[in-house]
């Protein structure tokens, strides 16, 4: 191996250690209760930042909340972040959303998402999957700024839309296709 390939495996693994802990340690530290706190107040955040999130929230079936996905990688990198089903303003249900990803990537961030589901197949599916992959399933729209000034509430015809807000960190590009989303005990 050479000094090199040695250097970049160590960043690797450094990187790597660190991405795991902090993923255990935000895993390990939420309650049932301080996500039901943070996934209303990330709620708060989404409807300020995107005021057309709101409209959508009030033909929604329902709503997973994530308030706090860490992401990190180098080479290779993953991300991790629990949330809420809620059903109007009732939390129903505790899931996790967890992806793995590969290729040119390096750094870590923050960010949270919300998925607005907009029919009861939709909210099935998720209820009934053991775990449901952004992407399989239910068509899933990712809104950004271009998609959100298309869409009225007149126009929702999709099975969910999803918001990414609330990014820190440096690392380029967020996606949640390919997330996997399961069901928690809390």
């Amino acid at each position: 191996m050479t000094q090199t390939s040695r250097f970049f495996l160590s960043l690797f693994l450094a990187v790597a250690s660190l991405a795991s802990v902090g993923l255990m340690n935000t895993a390990a530290a939420a309650t049932a209760e301080d996500l039901n706190t943070d996934s209303r107040q990330a709620l708060q955040t989404l409807y300020k930042t995107n005021p057309f999130s709101e409209t959508i929230s009030h033909k929604a079936k329902a709503v997973l909340v994530f308030p706090k996905i860490i992401k990190a990688g180098l080479v290779f990198g993953g991300s991790y972040g629990e949330g809420v089903l809620m059903k109007g303003a009732k939390v129903e249900d505790y899931y996790n959303s967890v992806s793995g990803s590969w290729g040119l990537q390096a750094g870590a961030q923050s960010y949270g998402y919300v998925v607005f589901l907009m029919t009861d197949k939709a909210v099935q599916y998720v209820a009934e999957t053991k775990g449901w992959e952004i992407g399989v399933g239910p068509t899933v729209v990712v809104v950004d700024e271009g998609v959100s000034k298309n869409l009225s509430s007149s126009t929702l015809k999709d099975d969910a839309y999803a918001f990414i807000f609330d990014q820190q960190g440096l690392m380029a590009g967020i996606s949640i296709e390919g997330t996997k989303i399961s069901l928690i005990k809390r």
